[in-house]
């Protein structure tokens, strides 16, 4: 059984953060707790005891987002659903309803965020390849006496290893902040042990945005989970398709030239089979969904 002694629901960051600085030794911060139950029975020893949850899923600063710069900023309480029910997320973040379709399933999803997911950083997240392929960065925020202070981390730089962050103690993320990718083709592939419910064993992202005549890649991102201990943007193929045709010859050209880049401890050769044909596969839909958003734009705009 899980149990705490004290439940609190902030209203506010400033309330969040002097509850968060306060909380005893052992507390946890939740926002949709998706991974509480599973984390408290991975032991399997009897009951799991929590000093403190500090619930932040009413606080208002962390609902929502905003789109400005070039930038989407997703508050810490965006959840997996939004990204599939909102269509304007769905236009400046191609890759991620294709994302959250493999995420858990439809409960979990009107639970669990985002941020969540990326604070956790297990290897096998989904959420973390599609950010780092959209330059995501995670806004922190922290009390120090009585004045909110704020920074801002490179994904990459926020992500040090499996479980592990540069969180620094009393820091809540606030917000987790994409490139607009308007005007790209998205698409998200995963592999695991299961359809339902399923942990990645691999994942991938790619996003490509083609020239004016969807003939040749403009641009490429490209990053994979699954195969070490943080997520590995594709760097290279992203350089090497950039203002090639966009064809299927060129994709498995492009795919059948990356080398060894599985860095996992476990299931190695399994994942290394596996990433070829998930390259190939997430561009070749990735290119079909940047055709079909042209057209569907196309024929709005002629309507």
């Amino acid at each position: 059984m899980l149990n705490c002694d004290t439940y609190l629901m902030p209203e506010s960051l400033g309330e969040a953060l002097r509850m968060w600085s306060e909380a005893p030794d052992g507390s946890r911060l939740i926002a949709g707790a998706t991974d509480i139950l599973p984390w408290a029975r991975e032991g399997r020893a009897g009951d799991v005891h929590i000093p403190t949850f500090v619930d932040v899923t009413r606080v208002a600063e962390l609902q929502g987002y905003e789109i400005k710069d070039g930038r989407v900023r997703l508050g810490a309480n965006v959840v997996y659903q939004d990204f599939l029910t909102d269509p304007e997320l769905g236009r400046h973040l191609p890759c991620m309803p294709f994302c959250s379709i493999w995420f858990a399933d439809d409960q979990i999803r009107e639970q669990a965020t985002l941020a969540g997911n990326v604070v956790n950083a297990s290897p096998a997240a989904d959420g973390t390849p599609p950010v780092l392929a959209m330059n995501g960065t995670v806004e922190l925020a922290r009390l120090e006496g009585w004045q909110t202070v704020r920074r801002e981390l490179k994904l990459e730089d926020f992500l040090l290893g499996p479980g592990k962050t540069a969180l620094q103690p009393n820091e809540i993320v606030t917000a987790v902040t994409c490139d607009s990718m308007l005007g790209y083709g998205g698409a998200f592939e995963k592999v695991g042990q299961r359809r339902s419910l399923v942990i990645s064993v691999v994942c991938t992202a790619a996003l490509v945005k083609l020239d004016r005549k969807g003939e040749r890649f403009e641009d490429v991102r490209m990053t994979m989970g699954g195969i070490g201990p943080v997520p590995v943007r594709l760097e290279a193929l992203e350089q090497s398709l950039t203002g090639q045709p966009a064809t299927p010859d060129t994709i498995v050209r492009a795919a059948g030239s990356v080398g060894d880049i599985v860095n996992s401890r476990s299931r190695r050769e399994y994942r290394g089979t596996v990433v070829k044909g998930f390259i190939e596969r997430a561009l070749e839909n990735a290119v079909q969904d940047a055709q079909a958003r042209a057209t569907n734009l196309r024929e709005v705009t002629h309507a």
